[in-house]
């Protein structure tokens, strides 16, 4: 795995950590995942999507909401699938900040700071 931007986005004094990885198997997303819970042990929610196809031309898509209201995992999905990243992974950790956003501002709050990564990303390239 590479990471390939991170920013960090902040809605109503919560703080979304996004990260944008390039993937070479499927089978790293879980590793991922641990490097995220360890990295940000305050955070309430993992929420994240894989976008892989392997040689053998198996389709992995994946996406986990962590508990989190609203499918903020689907919308990574969705982010993913909008800007044609195959390979790659996307992972953004809420550190709550005493204000609930609602399902709408929490799936809000999730795509854009998804899309900010991937935005990074792609003016990197």
């Amino acid at each position: 795995m590479q990471e390939l931007s991170a920013v960090k986005y902040e809605e109503k004094k919560s703080r979304f950590y996004a990260h944008l990885y390039r993937i070479y198997s499927h089978e790293e997303y879980p590793e991922i995942l641990k490097i995220h819970a360890k990295t940000y042990k305050k955070a309430a929610h993992h929420c994240s999507a894989i976008n892989f196809s392997d040689s053998g031309g198996r389709v992995f898509r994946e996406f986990k909401n962590d508990g989190e209201v609203g499918h903020p995992g689907r919308i990574l999905s969705s982010v993913l699938e909008k800007n044609s990243l195959d390979s790659h992974a996307i992972v953004v950790s809420r550190i709550f900040g005493g204000i609930k956003l609602g399902p709408a501002g929490v799936s809000r709050a999730f795509r854009d700071s998804g899309e900010a990564c991937v935005k990074v990303y792609l003016e990197k390239k």
